[in-house]
């Protein structure tokens, strides 16, 4: 276990609420899978298939998670450019081509061919284009540029991808928009080329919806009037399917009350379509209560206040924007996914990260958490090196001082053994002195005309 645990690196907090999300999702999934076999599908398959399903979806994911934070950050800089031009022609044949999946969310997915497997192109738009946008604006951020250079390296790509995801998929074009804006507003973007494309893209909006008004029946406005309607069943009592679905949502939050009916005795799961995906909050609350609920937010406001942390901490530029570009729509769309269950917001399909059933949605938010990962990683590795500097720089220090101590006593000592030695040379002459001025006894007293110091004294009284 030790040394699973010692190949994940990067911020460890954010390691855990991913694996604790994960693990927890499998209840409410579990739970609400018996509407997707009994109630959807008329009896077909099975709940234990639908776990398994979601199991894999969740395997690949924390793979995904797991090789992506091994790679260096700075990678992604020239992985990105590619990306952005492979997606770019992937939205547009989603558009004209995409399939519908259960008689919803038309022209979102995108089929491949020989293996039958599905996906929504617009999820890894939203990844790659957070990315390519982060490293353009780290790029241009080094020399001076004009408003006409930032339209062609970053506006150009950002609109043909918000303009192919548009007509299927409002919520996500408007939160990929809103992103940008932020990213760039943090990268120091001029505010007066900020307020250049709002206006433009106001603009190209009004003239979207007049498109879609003049043209009803084309197939690239035919959710215009999905849209408008959920807006309008938001502010009123009109009763239809969205309205339906948060009436059941509703009665599932209430019966929950504070404790919850208990794991995988949800009555509501039987009467909401989306029970495992768009409303699975309100499914977790009547089956767990508020605490519960309390609980997975606390989660999701753990993981982002560690995104602010890390953030703030990151020195490089292009790791900062990444952790905000990529970390902060986790928590809105986690936040939008909860809005719409209590009714706070209109309906829009937003899954809840790591907890609602769905591949692509799990391998994106995979994806986004992985590159985060690398990038605290980085972070974390820079300030090993740097404290590991530090401390070879103190123990020299301290090695250095020890030293001058050990001179400074040797340098003592040798000046009082020359002190000393002075001192004998000059008793030494002294006597020499008196030697060659008079003689001495035996006893080494000096004489004064042949006699004794003393007897002369006497004597000369």
């Amino acid at each position: 276990m030790n040394k699973i645990v010692n190949q994940l690196k990067g911020d460890k907090t954010i390691w855990a609420v991913i694996i604790l999300l994960a693990i927890v999702s499998f209840l409410p999934v579990y739970s609400a899978s018996t509407n997707l076999v009994y109630t959807v599908g008329n009896g077909t398959g099975s709940t234990f298939m639908l776990l398994l399903k979601h199991f894999t979806h969740l395997f690949i994911g924390m793979l995904i998670v797991f090789f992506v934070h091994k790679m260096h950050f700075e990678k992604f800089k020239k992985y990105s450019i590619f990306a952005i031009w492979i997606i770019i022609p992937a939205l547009l044949f989603t558009l004209l081509q995409g399939k519908t999946i259960g008689g919803a969310n038309a022209s979102r997915w995108l089929v491949i061919p020989f293996v039958n497997f599905s996906f929504q192109p617009s999820t890894l738009a939203f990844a790659i284009l957070m990315v390519y946008v982060a490293r353009t604006l780290t790029k241009i951020n080094e020399t001076k540029y004009t408003f006409k250079d930032s339209v062609i390296q970053i506006w150009l790509p950002v609109g043909a991808v918000l303009l192919f995801i548009l007509p299927s998929n409002f919520s996500t074009a408007a939160l990929m928009f809103a992103m940008v804006f932020m990213l760039l507003y943090i990268g120091q973007y001029p505010l007066k080329y900020l307020g250049y494309v709002l206006a433009i893209g106001v603009a190209v909006l009004a003239l979207f919806f007049l498109l879609a008004q003049a043209f009803p029946k084309h197939k690239t406005f035919s959710r215009v009037n999905t849209w408008v309607s959920r807006i309008e069943n938001f502010t009123t009592d009109k009763p239809d399917e969205d309205k339906y679905q948060i009436e059941n949502a509703k009665i599932a939050i209430a019966v929950g009350k504070i404790n919850g009916v208990g794991p995988g005795k949800s009555i509501q799961k039987n009467f909401l379509p989306q029970s495992s995906s768009d409303f699975i909050f309100a499914i977790i609350i009547e089956e767990y209560g508020l605490i519960g609920g309390y609980v997975l937010v606390f989660f999701y406001m753990l993981l982002f206040f560690r995104f602010l942390i890390r953030a703030n901490k990151t020195t490089n530029l292009f790791g900062k924007l990444l952790i905000i570009g990529l970390g902060f729509p986790i928590i809105i769309q986690a936040l939008i996914n909860m809005g719409v269950a209590v009714e706070l917001l209109p309906v829009t399909g937003q899954p809840l990260p790591l907890i609602s059933s769905g591949g692509t949605s799990i391998w994106m938010t995979c994806l986004s958490l992985g590159i985060i990962l690398s990038v605290t990683k980085r972070e974390d590795e820079i300030a090993a090196d740097l404290k590991d500097f530090q401390d070879k720089e103190a123990a020299l220090q301290r090695l250095i001082e020890r030293e001058v101590v050990v001179m400074n006593a040797e340098n003592s000592e040798e000046t009082l053994s020359e002190d000393e030695q002075k001192v004998k040379d000059l008793k030494y002459s002294i006597r020499e002195s008196l030697k060659q001025e008079n003689e001495l006894d035996t006893q080494g007293d000096s004489l004064v005309n042949g006699q004794n110091p003393m007897n002369a004294v006497i004597n000369k009284k």
